[in-house]
């Protein structure tokens, strides 16, 4: 009977970690589906339904494409993106997790009813309407510079943030996006930017949030996300990715210019270098793979063709 009941016990928690596996987290594995390209979606949709009843094409005049004789592209690449354009991005993946929430749960430390980031009276009914995208880039523009967030450093902001959201089962909503925000900036300015930044320093933005305040919600924030700030790059980069398809749905303007003879110069020198630099580490591998059948002598068997 305790054998039995060992059993099942043990095979009720296999199925769970079974099904946990089954559903990875977005933020920690490349192949899971990030999560505000969902939320956007329907807002897309709709517009581009409107759009096509009206007979409106936005953006489609302004917009610039490539043809055989000039190649339009943008200064913004995986490894240095553009810092405007990804802040944009980023606070509109932000907008769109507060407009299409499931829910309103959130936890006391990030809610700004209870931890003010201002001493003046904030009235009730503030809290009762999603931030416009305008707004919500403004605040984070501001805490960015104070911060000294770079481009990718955004990017990790929205990893932090999504990660957060489905660790602690939380929803981003008006009560609690400030502080939300502001949690994954910090986190992402010091270990992903590796910055000495300081909590003091950015209270010299917010001046009527104290240190002790900032450096409680930074505990919580990391104790929730289990002390996991380790981004892989295949999730950088699918994040990366996703926020530029997020900025050609919501026809974002993004400052576009003819491919030069110099810059294509330059992108076929840093193509050329990031390849030799692969054929070294393949080498290597090769010959640490290689090293361990010296004992016994390599063999290898002919190739026989029928």
């Amino acid at each position: 009977m305790y054998f039995s009941t060992q059993l099942n016990h043990h095979t009720f928690f296999s199925s769970s970690y079974t099904d946990l596996a089954l559903e990875p987290n977005p933020s920690d594995h490349p192949r899971a589906s990030t999560i505000f390209p969902s939320k956007s979606q329907t807002d897309v949709r709709e517009r581009r339904r409107s759009n096509h009843l009206n007979h409106v094409s936005p953006g489609q005049l302004t917009k610039k494409y490539s043809s055989c004789s000039t190649i339009f592209l943008d200064d913004s690449t995986v490894s240095q993106p553009n810092l405007r354009t990804t802040v944009k991005c980023m606070t509109l993946a932000i907008y769109y997790h507060i407009k299409n929430r499931d829910a309103d749960r959130s936890l006391d430390i990030f809610d700004e009813r209870l931890h003010p980031l201002t001493r003046e009276k904030i009235p009730e009914e503030y809290f009762e309407h999603d931030p416009e995208h305008k707004f919500i880039y403004r605040f984070v523009h501001t805490l960015s510079s104070a911060a000294q967030l770079t481009a990718d450093g955004a990017v990790v902001t929205l990893v932090y943030l999504e990660r957060l959201l489905t660790y602690a089962e939380i929803d981003i909503c008006p009560t609690n996006w400030k502080r939300i925000v502001l949690g994954a900036i910090l986190l992402a300015s010091k270990f992903w930017d590796d910055r000495a930044v300081w909590n003091v320093d950015d209270c010299q933005i917010l001046k009527d949030v104290t240190v002790e305040d900032m450096n409680e919600m930074e505990r919580h924030f990391l104790e929730l996300l289990q002390f996991n700030i380790n981004v892989p790059f295949s999730v950088y980069a699918k994040y990366y990715f996703d926020l530029r398809s997020l900025a050609d749905d919501n026809n974002l303007n993004v400052l576009v210019t003819p491919l030069s003879k110099e810059r294509a110069q330059n992108l076929e020198a840093i193509s050329r270098l990031c390849d030799d630099k692969y054929k070294d580490v393949c080498r290597a591998a090769m010959r640490r793979s290689v090293s361990a059948d010296n004992f016994i002598g390599i063999r290898r068997s002919n190739a026989i063709l029928s």
